[in-house]
């Protein structure tokens, strides 16, 4: 028995813009994610309607207005229990967006299959949304997410170096 590597020598990365962007977009989606979390988490210990209601000040807005007060009362019903839920869920999910990118930028396939089956998971999702209430912008996350499928899906052969043991 030899101990030549089979397939990783056989393996050159090829330049592929495509994936570059594929790989910016989750990292940036996870590091967005993460500030959303660590923001949303600093708010949990405080008092979310004051907090509020010194936000309108600040910007001048008189917070009784009826729609501020219908606001306000609704930040009212968020505990901070929800706000840490909230906060970990995003934590969690960006985690994955930087796990995801990382692993496509040393192209491993585990990668690969994560991201395909990350952005196929919003599809569905997307698709009701936007049945029951069209919007540009979920059209545009829909195309995206369908683009990301299909591009690494199509690519994975040429993308990803596959360990045959």
């Amino acid at each position: 028995m030899s101990d030549q590597p089979q397939s990783d020598t056989t393996f050159t990365k090829k330049r592929a813009p495509t994936l570059y962007v594929i790989i910016g977009i989750k990292l940036v989606k996870g590091t967005l994610l993460l500030l959303l979390a660590l923001g949303v988490y600093s708010l949990s210990d405080n008092n979310l309607p004051e907090q509020f209601r010194g936000l309108l000040q600040f910007l001048h807005i008189d917070p009784e207005k009826k729609f501020f007060s219908d606001l306000e009362n609704k930040i009212a019903l968020v505990t901070p229990a929800k706000v840490i839920l909230v906060a970990g869920g995003a934590f969690f999910y960006s985690l994955f967006s930087l796990v995801e990118g990382v692993g496509l930028i040393f192209r491993v396939s585990w990668a690969g299959w994560l991201a395909i089956g990350e952005s196929a998971f919003f599809v569905p999702i997307e698709v009701y949304e936007l049945v029951h209430r069209p919007s540009l912008a979920v059209f545009a996350i829909l195309a995206l997410n369908v683009f990301i499928v299909w591009y690494l899906f199509q690519n994975r052969h040429r993308l990803f170096r596959h360990h045959h043991h």
